[in-house]
């Protein structure tokens, strides 16, 4: 065998020009030595599910908690977990790549976001029932997205008593980050009557009023999770500066006079026009320049859409038949109720809040 470095490298000796076929022609445009282009973000999608499988077993086997009192090498990794060695190795690697580990000198450590939100009861907020949802509920679910997408026809979920109990602490889990995220990104200070309308968990306003000493929130939602809000509150410490009423929120009529209104996860849950009817409903509660928000996920007519909102709008049809609306509907539906659009802000790793004001 010929020498050469463009002979041992079997991807160099490819481009070369003697290589190519007896009376072809290399143009700029064919020639990979010349190209600008790039794979490698069509590959990292099409691996991108790779990557979310290794997350959701290193949350699995606790390789973050692992690491909760510092550095491990991977054996001391494979011996805290009880997971053999070499499959840890992957995940430790993997997990490196993906940014949630550091590596130095072969040990491994947590990353700031990874202590915050992977380590158990160490985290600030463990999203460990999220991934266990995501990893094999939503998962087992986009088997069937080959069909939503040629026939248009909503998932449905058929799940025993067990995995419909892993759905809530998984959706509430998430629910919970979005609540955080709100109050971060969103003052309250300003604000002393909240109407918490349609939304199916309480931690938004709970998050709210932690955060705001003088608020307090009445809660109007569906019959069926007005034990809950309740128990949730109570526990939170905050059962004297909330009232819970229950009613069917697409057709609830709510009184009162509110300085802020949240709809939060209620859009995707509703029709376009009990949307309008919810949000006339909130119109008529909301005081003079009074703030709305609505919480969710949307489409935009940006240059570049958000990646996480067109992902869920996949994933809720796909799940249950829910719709991400675009923006612009939703802003329409704010001018038809007399409430003016004002701003968007975009939450990490959360949806989006449409936020308005009483015209």
């Amino acid at each position: 065998m010929r020498s050469g470095s463009s002979l041992i490298n079997p991807w160099i000796r490819t481009a070369t020009t003697d290589h190519h076929p007896k009376g072809s022609t290399v143009t700029a445009a064919t020639d990979p030595r010349t190209s600008t282009t790039s794979p490698e973000a069509i590959v990292d999608v099409a691996i991108g599910f790779m990557a979310a499988k290794q997350l959701f077993a290193a949350s699995r086997i606790g390789l973050f908690s692992a690491l909760g009192d510092g550095p491990l090498t991977a054996e001391e990794l494979a011996s805290a977990t009880g997971t053999p060695a070499a499959q840890v190795r992957i995940l430790a690697d993997s997990m490196a790549a993906q940014h949630l580990l550091t590596r130095t000198d072969g040990n491994y450590a947590l990353t700031p976001d990874s202590a915050a939100y992977l380590t158990g009861p160490r985290a600030e907020l463990d999203l460990a029932p999220f991934l266990a949802f995501l990893g094999s509920i939503s998962y087992d679910q986009w088997q069937g997205y080959d069909h939503t997408v040629d026939t248009n026809d909503a998932g449905t979920l058929a799940l025993d008593d067990a995995g419909w109990a892993d759905f809530m602490a998984g959706v509430m889990t998430y629910n919970e980050l979005h609540a955080r995220m709100f109050v971060r990104h969103f003052d309250v200070s300003e604000f002393s009557r909240v109407l918490d309308f349609g939304g199916l968990s309480p931690a938004f306003a709970v998050q709210a009023m932690t955060a705001n000493p003088q608020l307090t929130t009445h809660f109007v939602v569906a019959p069926d999770f007005s034990d809950e809000v309740r128990q949730a509150v109570e526990a939170a410490g905050l059962g004297g500066r909330a009232t819970i009423e229950a009613q069917a929120t697409a057709t609830a009529s709510v009184a009162g006079s509110y300085d802020l209104v949240m709809l939060n996860h209620v859009a995707h849950r509703f029709t376009e026009a009990e949307n309008l009817d919810i949000i006339r409903s909130a119109r008529a509660a909301a005081a003079p320049g009074a703030t709305l928000v609505m919480l969710d996920f949307y489409l935009d007519d940006d240059a570049a859409q958000r990646k996480i909102d067109a992902l869920h709008a996949g994933e809720y049809y796909n799940i249950d038949g829910t719709v991400v609306y675009p923006q612009a509907t939703v802003e329409q539906w704010f001018l038809d109720a007399g409430w003016e659009p004002v701003e968007r802000i975009d939450l990490p790793g959360s949806p989006r809040l449409l936020v308005a004001r009483t015209r």
